[in-house]
């Protein structure tokens, strides 16, 4: 048994040192190869970085590329040395294609969401700060990936919605604020236009209501017991709640200490008696 392990080993170390003997400078230029490739391919991957940053291209359709040239580079340089050494990349070529064509099925998905992503970042129907509304959620939009869009709602919660879930919807976008409504009512006997009066100083003086849409306020309806005053603002989406709450308590404050009532709700019930009977 030893003997047949020291006849075996003494093969394979044959082997080795033929193969080394005959192509010990195939080697030596494949590694050489396969270097230059690697520091050709980070290279070229950091000048495509700076020229698409310089034409002001976005920074996730930046980096995608530039990791795009940098791989594709590396497998060419690859190919090439093992080449150099009598290595035969046909059946690898072959046992890629057919792991990619069964990766591709299994992962059709993520593939979609990544091709809606490039689509969303070429296109532009959004951008990092935009606020849109989508498949039924809102939010501000903080971070655009390949694979998802991210958004942070007026409750401060991140929401993911994958990207095939936004090309081809209908979509709003209203970019840095969102529209937020409100409306008092105050009594017939008032004045209306002085409680309008009151409402659009309150909203211009307010640091985070936006200039542009303007506040719009006005009569919204006749009620039974009251006219709606209704007002229309816009403020940060992220910042929603606080501004909604402080700019009511506001608007209640100062109508109050205009002494302009705002009425409760009142039904009138007149009783009508059976006339007496005739005896």
């Amino acid at each position: 048994m030893i003997e047949q392990e020291i006849a075996q080993i003494e093969h394979y170390y044959v082997l080795i040192r033929d193969y080394l003997v005959t192509y010990s400078m195939q080697l030596i230029g494949a590694l050489v190869i396969l270097l230059l490739g690697l520091w050709l391919a980070k290279k070229l991957a950091k000048a495509t970085e700076r020229l698409m940053l310089k034409h002001n291209i976005d920074v996730t359709l930046t980096n995608f590329i530039s990791n795009v040239v940098k791989v594709l580079l590396i497998i060419m340089f690859t190919i090439i040395a093992l080449g150099k050494i009598g290595i035969s990349v046909t059946p690898f070529v072959a046992a890629i294609g057919a792991a990619s064509l069964g990766a591709g099925l299994a992962v059709q998905g993520m593939l979609s969401n990544y091709g809606s992503g490039l689509a969303i970042i070429a296109t532009r129907p959004f951008v990092v700060g935009d606020t849109i509304a989508v498949k039924g959620v809102c939010g501000q939009v903080k971070s655009i990936e390949l694979g998802h869009t991210i958004l942070v709602n007026e409750e401060k919660v991140e929401i993911t919605i994958p990207n095939k879930h936004i090309i081809g919807e209908i979509m709003q976008n209203s970019f840095a604020h969102s529209l937020v409504k409100g409306e008092i009512g105050i009594a017939y006997s008032a004045n209306a236009e002085q409680a309008i009066a009151i409402i659009n100083g309150i909203l211009a003086d307010h640091e985070a209501v936006a200039d542009t849409p303007q506040a719009q306020v006005g009569i919204e309806a006749f009620g039974d017991s009251a006219v709606l005053i209704s007002y229309r603002y816009w403020v940060p989406t992220t910042q929603i709640i606080e501004h909604k709450l402080a700019i009511n308590g506001a608007i209640y404050t100062a109508i109050q200490t205009a002494n302009i009532e705002i009425p409760f709700p009142q039904r009138v019930v007149t009783i009508k008696e059976k006339p007496a009977s005739a005896d």
